[in-house]
């Protein structure tokens, strides 16, 4: 087999794909005689993704584009073009000479600011690591957690839920996938004042037992961060009955703040997957949350239990929680 035939058969019948990326990438090395640096195939995939297009359209006709055209009266907006006022007047010359200083000036501008020049792209200012991206990303399974919409629709950036310059942390409980529209419109219109909110994370009342950890050997190792930590029920139900607590002094799960809930939410799949790890025979698990006297909480701190569960530990596990009204399990 040749190589046309080879690489005409992968692409044609071979090539399993999940996005444009593999003949973007081929198409780019074949029109390159071959060969090609990353950035001229990330540049390549980039002019593909729509998602991106957007971004940058918008940042065309919103940022630049209107202090060139209603600041500056250097462009004109004709439609869906932008024109250069009096391009007509130029000759190549004087174009090459002006390509050239624009370019000076792209130029002297990194090299004086580096990657700070995409902080608009963010929240904040400051550097979120690829990972901890990631991690938020998938959490949110690719989507804005505002609006929901597909990273392959509009392009998704890493938010601070309380920004910076507000005392918000790098936390990955502090974090959110936003749409470029979202989180635009968040940064113009949210005026809350975030001060009351940073101190009271601080909130502890005195003899609460989850305020204080109570009965440090319960706490689990690496169990804990900023905004929780995770301990064994003293009153197991099951073996590893572990309970996520948040360290601010709440009552009700519904009092929670959006970071608080994140953050339990990680630390409950972080037990999960030890408790998974230390015992095989587990093969299920109920997670709950009793919120108000009437729904059986006696410790009004909030937290939230993950109760293990294995084959044949009752009769009929049928029905799960519903058996929290007695009768009303089994359906």
């Amino acid at each position: 087999m040749t190589k046309f035939e080879e690489l005409n058969d992968f692409i044609s019948n071979k090539m399993r794909m999940s996005h444009i990326y593999q003949p973007v990438m081929l198409k780019t090395l074949l029109s390159q005689g071959g060969s090609a640096p990353i950035t001229t195939i990330a540049l390549s995939l980039l002019s593909k993704d729509q998602s991106q297009l957007d971004y940058y359209q918008h940042i065309t006709k919103t940022m630049v584009g209107k202090v060139l055209t209603k600041n500056r009266g250097i462009t004109e907006r004709l439609g869906d073009e932008y024109h250069l006022k009096g391009f007509d007047e130029l000759s190549q010359e004087q174009v090459d000479e002006l390509i050239m200083l624009c370019e000076e000036k792209i130029d002297g501008y990194i090299e004086k600011r580096g990657k700070a020049i995409w902080s608009h792209r963010t929240q904040s200012s400051g550097y979120i690591s690829g990972t901890v991206r990631y991690e938020v990303l998938k959490r949110a399974k690719h989507r804005c957690e505002l609006c929901g919409i597909s990273a392959e629709v509009k392009a998704i950036e890493v938010d601070h839920i309380r920004p910076r310059n507000k005392g918000g942390s790098d936390d990955i409980s502090n974090l959110q996938a936003l749409c470029y529209s979202c989180n635009s419109m968040k940064r113009d219109r949210d005026d809350t004042d975030f001060r009351g909110v940073a101190s009271s994370y601080k909130d502890r009342e005195e003899g609460c037992l989850f305020c204080e950890e109570g009965g440090e050997e319960q706490v689990q190792e690496e169990a804990s961060d900023e905004l929780c930590y995770s301990r064994l029920d003293g009153y197991a139900v099951t073996p590893h009955h572990t309970l996520i607590i948040p360290r601010r002094h709440v009552s009700s799960y519904f009092d929670l703040y959006q970071p608080e809930i994140n953050a339990m939410h990680r630390m409950l799949n972080i037990q999960k997957k030890k408790i998974e790890e230390m015992d095989s025979t587990v093969t299920g698990f109920n997670i709950g949350v009793n919120s108000g006297e009437d729904a059986g909480q006696t410790i009004f701190h909030v937290h939230l239990h993950l109760i293990p569960r294995r084959s044949g530990d009752v009769e009929n596990p049928r029905g799960g929680v519903r058996g929290v009204i007695p009768g009303r399990q089994s359906y």
